[in-house]
């Protein structure tokens, strides 16, 4: 795995809509995700839909 990256499925499986939800709040319970981080979320759907976001973490 690369530092600073983590991911979610291979202990919950597909969940869909909700698998960036569940990693974001995983990240920040674990300390791996702080305020001033730059994060990209990706996310991919049935077909060839799929959408990314960067978004610069400040809570």
């Amino acid at each position: 795995m690369l530092p600073g990256h983590f991911e979610r499925s291979c202990h919950y499986g597909n969940t869909s809509s909700a698998t960036i939800p569940l990693a974001l709040d995983k990240g920040i319970l674990e300390g791996k995700i702080q305020s001033g981080d730059k994060i990209l979320l990706y996310g991919f759907g049935g077909g060839l839909a799929h959408c990314g976001l960067l978004i610069d973490w400040n809570i």
